[in-house]
């Protein structure tokens, strides 16, 4: 049966599951079909953890990880090294970081990368929330770790521009990670030589 030829309300839980990166129309097709398999209890449960998802979530006041409170979890945990300020482009790039088991500091996510092209610049991203954490005066070393391609780089460089000013360290995280990579695929033995290859900008 094509997928045209299927009722409405089935064809519209396909055309939302299109949207997810990485699933096409034979995958979102799969999955909507196998939902038709679930009892009625699970598919309800399954739209309200959605709806809590969109409700609970959101981004931490500090750092902008995921969080279900004001701050997340890293940044409430008083045995992080407070003076350690990770830079990464997304939250969920965090999560790829902390299954490393190499790096014990503090976050800080930019909500992208400097894209001139796609008209990204950097009042778009959370340069000015970075600014005010850095100038606090607590982070004595800034670890730049977006990804190596090439708006990665350009971000990496401004930064390290930015605040080049301030007394504290300011690294880039290197060997382990491929020119071009996204970091969100990399793991956890190449982000434990990516970090402690980084060097200084």
């Amino acid at each position: 049966m094509a997928a045209t030829q299927y009722p409405q309300a089935l064809q519209h839980v396909m055309s939302f599951f299109s949207r997810l990166p990485g699933v096409g129309r034979r995958s979102a097709e799969r999955l909507a079909l196998a939902m038709m398999a679930w009892p009625e209890q699970q598919t309800e449960q399954f739209g309200q953890a959605l709806l809590e998802l969109k409700n609970k979530v959101r981004p931490c006041a500090v750092c902008g990880n995921y969080a279900e409170d004001e701050l997340c979890a890293i940044c409430q945990d008083p045995d992080r090294q407070r003076g350690v300020l990770c830079v990464v482009e997304q939250a969920s790039q965090i999560i790829v970081l902390e299954n490393s088991g190499s790096y014990k500091g503090l976050y800080h996510v930019l909500g992208g990368k400097l894209s001139p092209l796609s008209g990204k610049g950097p009042e778009e991203l959370r340069i000015k929330e970075l600014a005010v954490r850095l100038r606090q005066g607590e982070i004595s070393e800034m670890i730049i770790a977006t990804s190596p391609d090439v708006e990665g780089e350009a971000t990496a460089h401004y930064l390290a521009q930015e605040f080049a000013a301030l007394p504290m360290t300011i690294t880039r995280i290197a060997s382990g990670v491929p020119a071009g990579a996204d970091l969100n695929f990399a793991d956890a033995a190449t982000i434990t030589m990516a970090l402690s290859g980084r060097h200084k900008l």
